[in-house]
């Protein structure tokens, strides 16, 4: 106990001082600071902000339709949307601004939904568009659609639990007993402290028909009923079976939305008509310009945005040549004109977040419905069976009208007026009070006759409503019914139309490049240029800067791979098409700016290839030569930028690529030669080998450089050559020593 008492006081918070200014400082543990504090809201966002309920609703909507209903906008003529905020705000107490944008986005003037709350009137602006904005709500008006008679239906008849507002002044439900699975008809996002719901919309008369197959079958195979989802933006859904089984199995998952265009050929124009909900306009035609700028795309001469009355229209002027499927196959895979919609259907049941795939969802919205139903038909029976009790205290009345007129002459005080008619006619309290408000102009027989009429027909009613409750499957029979008068009154034809992969053309994005003979040169300095053969005759001597030299030429062509190596131990890569092609009388690229290369970042050397074949000898200054495969530098994505090149550990002397193995001579500081060929040299698939020892440097001394030797340069070629490696090389004499003097 004494050990329990003293861990509690370590989580107490203790005073540790006054900072001025400040006021008193509590040491308090994080993890109870994060429990009072913060796991409140995030339980406040989670169950009353951004997760949707079994309805289809999240508080917000909920609060903004009921205030619209009690204000009589069901049914009535459109009122100013500023009246319909300030009111909305005695439910809920947010700011107006939060309220009206909540409420442009349930309208049919927004276009985001497939069956709108909200019958609007004004600019409500565009869910397809990022910059056209709402008018204020004092110039808009509203009222709610003719589809919110399903959601309010005899919500006054108990079908929902009503809980106090903020302030305790008015109820509100805690759901809407919407009479069609509404949480799926309709799409919805939200994001919440650590988990989101992202919901698609289903076509209404679709989810009516997959709702009573499933009611009346629980095997029923929801695709047959139910082929993918529905947006009222249109569009086209590449009906990839597997995606949209696993999205209605398990909630999850994620489908392609592609826009659908015309081809105008008189104008040899393109106009896009519908976008994925995942996007806008402006973000499209954006993305479709930047395209045209870097080249990527070359059919289009203009684009622009004609969205009017009539809905969307991107109209995509092309060239004289394009071809107008090509194109569009294009922008499918490089703009969003072609998108994926991921599903996330995360829902608060009971209070809890959950994540259902459609077969639950539906089976959840059910229940729900199942009660709703039962909670009615509990209400009506009670009135049935209040009213029945009354007008059988009426039939009593009838057989003696006189006498209850007497007793109620007769009884002195107007308190005993209720007990004497109980006494007189063996009723209840109730049937009394119902007999004694009865006007004077009533008591008369054929008053009293035809409201006793009305006894057999309630206790018929009061049997079917009995029935009801005692019968799930009567109830489910009342469910299939209305949504059947739901399909039939507000269903609508799918707006979506579905395509198959197999029908969708993969087209090779990777653009045409002229392959011609080309000159190749690289600087010390950094430049490079790339010219024509005929440029080259044509063309003078070679323009440098003061003091700089071509240390490397090569004759390939205008496809080939360009990889120049730097200071430090990195490899950029680059194709030959990348360059424009130059004159010899220029200075030609900067490759340190070219490429993006760091400040302090020099290229050293350059190689090119076609084919990725040969091999590259990196020797460094301690005598150890590195045999690397050129393939080690191929990538299959285009990355431009490799780490890692060669080995850090040691200082390099040189690099040179060969084709095939070959003779190589070893130069070191103190004038020694070595000649090795290269197939001694052990290959390492790593770039970032040491490579093996191959010459032998004394204290002070360095390898000063690695070329590939010409046949009959030593006129003793033995004299350099060593049977075992590593080993010191031989100083040059004679002739050889001659020819050295006359190189350098």
């Amino acid at each position: 106990m004494a050990r329990k008492k003293k861990s509690e006081a370590k989580s107490e918070p203790q005073t540790k001082g006054v900072i001025k200014g400040a006021g008193e400082v509590l040491d308090q543990q994080i993890v109870s600071t994060i429990k009072e504090n913060y796991m409140p809201y995030a339980m406040s966002v989670i169950l009353s902000r951004a997760i949707p309920e079994i309805d289809g609703f999240k508080p917000s909507h909920r609060k903004l339709l009921f205030t619209m209903y009690k204000m009589g906008l069901l049914g009535s003529a459109r009122t100013k949307s500023a009246n319909i905020v300030g009111q909305t705000m005695k439910l809920n107490p947010h700011g107006d601004s939060a309220i009206y944008d909540t409420m442009v986005r349930l309208s049919r003037g927004y276009e985001a939904l497939l069956h709108p709350y909200i019958d609007s009137k004004g600019n409500f602006g565009k869910f397809y568009s990022r910059d056209m904005a709402w008018a204020a709500s004092r110039y808009t008006e509203a009222k709610l659609d003719s589809i919110c008679n399903e959601l309010f239906r005899d919500i006054d008849k108990d079908t929902v639990d009503f809980v106090d507002n903020y302030d305790n002044t008015l109820k509100e439900p805690t759901l809407l007993p919407a009479s069609y699975p509404s949480v799926l008809v309709n799409a919805n996002t939200g994001i919440a402290v650590g988990m989101a719901s992202s919901i698609c919309s289903f076509n209404l008369r679709e989810l009516c028909e997959t709702t009573i197959a499933l009611i009346k079958d629980h095997d029923h195979d929801i695709m047959t009923t139910l082929p993918a989802p529905d947006f009222i933006g249109g569009g086209q859904i590449i009906r990839d079976t597997k995606a949209l089984s696993q999205i209605y199995q398990t909630g999850r998952g994620s489908f392609r939305v592609r826009a659908t265009y015309s081809y105008d050929k008189s104008a040899n124009c393109i106009d896009i008509t519908s976008i994925p909900p995942t996007t806008t306009c402006e973000a499209v035609i954006e993305k479709i310009i930047d395209l045209a700028k870097t080249g990527k795309v070359r059919e289009i001469s203009d684009v622009r945005d004609e969205t009017g009355l009539n809905g969307l229209k991107i109209t995509i002027d092309l060239k004289r040549s394009a071809d107008p499927e090509l194109l569009m196959q294009k922008l499918y895979k490089l703009t969003t004109l072609e998108d994926a919609f991921s599903c996330n259907f995360n829902v608060l049941i009971a209070g809890v977040p959950r994540v259902l795939g459609v077969r639950e969802l539906l089976d959840e919205w059910t229940a729900f419905r199942v009660e709703c139903i039962r909670r009615r038909t509990a209400f009506d029976l009670n009135k049935k069976q209040e009213k029945l009790h009354l007008l059988e205290g009426l039939e009593k009345i009838l057989l003696d009208i006189d006498k209850a007129i007497k007793i109620v002459r007769e009884t002195e005080e107007e308190a005993d007026v209720v007990p004497n008619l109980m006494i007189g006619f063996g009723i209840d309290e109730v049937q009394a009070e119902y007999v004694a408000e009865i006007k004077l102009r009533h008591l008369n027989r054929e008053y009293i006759l035809n409201r006793t009429k009305e006894i057999e027909s309630l206790k018929e009613e009061i049997e079917k409503l009995s029935g009801i409750l005692a019968s799930k499957t009567k109830v489910k029979n009342i469910i299939v019914a209305e949504l059947k008068d739901v399909a039939k009154k507000y269903g609508k034809d799918r707006v979506t139309t579905l395509i198959d992969p197999e029908d969708i053309e993969d087209v090779d994005l990777t653009p045409e490049i002229p392959d011609y003979p080309v000159h190749l040169y690289f600087t010390k300095e950094g430049y490079f240029k790339k010219i024509t053969p005929l440029s080259l005759r044509m063309g003078g001597e070679q323009k440098l800067k003061e003091g700089d030299e071509i240390i490397k030429s090569y004759e390939s062509t205008n496809t080939a791979d360009l990889i120049f190596f730097t200071n430090k131990c990195r490899a950029y890569k680059a194709k030959a098409s990348d360059f424009f092609d130059t004159k010899a009388s220029v200075l030609g690229d900067y490759i340190p700016a070219k490429l993006g290369m760091e400040e302090d970042e020099v290229p050293v050397t350059m190689l090119v290839t076609k084919d990725y074949s040969g091999y590259i000898l990196f020797a460094f200054k301690n005598g150890k030569i590195a045999k690397v495969p050129l393939l080690s530098y191929e990538t299959k994505t285009n990355r431009k930028k490799l780490t890692g090149a060669y080995s850090d550990k040691e200082e390099l002397s040189e690099i040179v690529f060969i084709n095939e193995d070959k003779d190589v001579v070893i130069t070191s500081s103190s004038g020694r030669m070595l000649l090795v060929h290269s197939g001694s040299i052990p290959l390492k698939t790593t770039r970032t080998t040491q490579g093996v020892a191959v010459m032998k440097v004394k204290k002070g001394q360095f390898i000063l450089r690695l070329e590939i030797y010409e046949e009959g340069r030593f006129k003793n070629e033995k004299r350099y050559r060593s049977k075992s490696l590593p080993t010191l090389g031989a100083l040059p004499n004679g002739e050889d020593a001659e020819q050295l003097e006359l190189e350098f």
